[in-house]
């Protein structure tokens, strides 16, 4: 007679602490791809609108200096 307990009788071994946390990191990444898709989708008609992105201050060219 055995003393340790049969794992044949339940025909199923309890999720490891591994499985959990395979488990665990699928859906944390699931929902992360989720608000990067709603995030696209929010900020996707101004990718190549620019005419409203006019700058407040003009950047004078650089005079060439001589050196002589």
């Amino acid at each position: 007679m055995s003393t340790q307990p049969s794992i044949e009788k339940s025909g199923k071994q309890p999720p490891s602490v591994y499985t959990v946390m395979l488990l665990l990191s699928m859906l944390f990444m699931l929902i992360a791809v989720i608000a990067m898709w709603i995030e696209l989708n929010r900020w996707a008609p101004d990718y190549y609108r620019t005419n409203t992105a006019n700058p407040s201050v003009m950047v004078m060219p650089v005079q060439s200096i001589m050196v002589g």
